[in-house]
């Protein structure tokens, strides 16, 4: 029922930008916390950045003045614009939506599919 589509990945430059796209579908009652994680093979998943509902963003201090997590609630899309882009940022990067669905009638989180970001020369 919920789907969360990514966008926007690819392959850039080192110091070039990128900007990913993460809209949901879907029957939703309500969206709160939207956000982006990123993994790398044999690592962990690693929180990029949160927006909550109203516009409050955080960053993980490693992409601090590099990305800007932003979200138009009317279409169901969360964005990450990234900047001045390094090798270690090369991830597949998954947006998450914390929402209450019309199926489930309870707050779960959501994942995207997964959209894969390469940062090279």
């Amino acid at each position: 029922q919920v789907q969360l589509v990514e966008s926007g990945g690819g392959l850039v430059q080192p110091g070039g930008s990128l900007r990913l796209s993460c809209a949901a579908s879907g029957s939703i009652f309500s969206i709160g916390v939207m956000g982006w994680y990123r993994q790398v093979p044999g690592n962990q998943r690693e929180l990029v950045a949160l927006i909550t509902g109203g516009g409050s963003a955080n960053y993980t201090d490693s992409v601090k003045g590099r990305f800007t997590i932003s979200r138009d609630n009317a279409k169901k899309t969360v964005y990450l614009q990234m900047n001045s882009l390094k090798p270690e940022d090369t991830a597949v990067y998954y947006c998450k939506a914390g929402l209450v669905s019309a199926r489930t009638r309870t707050y779960n989180d959501y994942w995207g599919q997964g959209t894969q970001v390469t940062v090279s020369s």
